[in-house]
């Protein structure tokens, strides 16, 4: 078997994520979808405190770039530029290449009568209530849940209280979706419109049958391309796999060289190096990464390969938190080297960082020139004037 070092491995896995390689000069679609090509999909969330989930990941990669591209690229579809991303559940609720979309066909049959067993009792209390929103939606085009609850005159004063207070239209909307025969088309201010996925993805995606297996292993091969070097479990996280499945998939990339087993130095289980990718010397340049960011949304193989324990405190009581609420590791050169709890307060116009951190060893001045750097080239892409350091941290007094 052949044998490789941490060092050599975690330059991979950063290469393979696109870290090291030059910036274009100007931000076009083809260069945010070449981040695509590197990274396979770019996971959403709700949470906003500094930009959307999914922009962030481009940013990290490329520098600043307008995020009305990657909106056309996900949420408009035109003759000249057919929409090239589509949602899906895959890492989590996710943006994924339209071309994947029939990969996942078979989770779509999984999730048919609900994707947990609260999303099943909503069916079975309200069992014609999904053909009743496709009904409109069929009529009305795409639409939001709570338009759809107008047309259907469910439109009814809900208690207040937390987020997940969802009405049973919106979730039988999100099961329609998870089922496959929704789309989402758009989304204005972050709401998701719903429309027939036949409206949205292109008739030779949508006529494209993938059996199981066969859409197993493409996806664990697309893992692999992401990851460049990964374990079983590395691969099985990225798209939510089984082991089951990733098992048998894995061995047959192995029998046709598309993954050649490796043993790390220092990992305690085998590895799979994706064939073709290279292994760089070194990789340069500073990045703030977002917590769902794909290079490190996999805490435990962040934790392998940047020896980087990292876990997310936004649902942390307050006096509890360690670093803070919503905190951005700082890569620099091919090491985690920091953490930067962040905040972009529009209305003020400023880019707060309520606290710093450096790992044991980077609590340096050159660790918060670059991070000062980078802090100023996140605000300036997001048209904030100020950057306001805090004081908690050992890196807030440098800064």
């Amino acid at each position: 078997m052949r044998k490789m070092g941490a060092a050599a491995a975690r330059r991979t896995a950063l290469a393979a994520q696109g870290f090291g390689a030059r910036k274009p000069t100007r931000a076009t679609r083809r260069s945010v979808l070449g981040v695509l090509d590197r990274t396979q999909l770019l996971q959403l969330d709700s949470v906003s405190a500094v930009v959307r989930a999914h922009y962030m990941p481009v940013f990290s990669r490329i520098g600043p770039y307008d995020r009305a591209v990657l909106d056309q690229v996900a949420w408009r579809d035109g003759a000249r530029r057919p929409r090239a991303l589509v949602e899906y559940w895959a890492h989590e609720a996710a943006l994924i290449p339209v071309e994947d979309w029939p990969l996942l066909r078979w989770r779509m049959r999984e999730y048919e009568h609900g994707r947990w067993s609260g999303m099943r009792a909503v069916i079975q209390r309200n069992p014609t209530l999904g053909k009743d929103i496709l009904d409109v939606i069929t009529e009305v085009g795409a639409a939001t849940a709570g338009t759809v609850e107008r047309h259907l005159e469910l439109d009814k004063p809900r208690s207040g209280g937390s987020w997940w207070n969802l009405s049973d239209t919106k979730l039988i909307c999100e099961q329609l979706f998870a089922a496959g025969e929704l789309s989402v088309p758009t989304r204005v201010g972050f709401a998701r419109h719903y429309d027939l996925v036949e409206r949205v993805i292109p008739p030779q995606v949508l006529e494209r049958v993938v059996p199981e297996q066969e859409a197993v292993r493409e996806l664990v091969l697309r893992a692999a391309t992401a990851h460049g070097i990964a374990t079983e479990a590395d691969l099985r996280d990225y798209y939510r796999l089984r082991r089951t499945q990733t098992e048998p998939a894995i061995a047959d990339l192995v029998d046709a060289g598309e993954l050649v087993p490796v043993a790390v130095a220092g990992w305690e289980r085998p590895a799979y190096l994706r064939a073709g990718v290279t292994t760089p010397r070194r990789i340069e340049g500073a990045a703030l990464l977002c917590p769902f960011d794909p290079l490190i949304f996999f805490r435990a193989r962040t934790e392998r390969i940047f020896g980087f324990r990292y876990r997310l405190e936004i649902y942390t009581p307050e006096h509890k938190r360690v670093h803070g609420y919503y905190v951005f590791p700082f890569l620099l050169d091919g090491e985690l080297v920091g953490r930067v709890d962040l905040r972009a307060d529009r209305a003020t116009g400023r880019l707060s960082v309520p606290a710093a951190f450096a790992e044991p060893g980077y609590d340096t001045p050159a660790t918060a020139a670059a991070l000062t750097g980078a802090l100023r080239e996140l605000a300036d892409w997001l048209e904030l004037d100020d950057v306001v350091i805090g004081e908690r941290g050992n890196l807030a007094a440098l800064l």
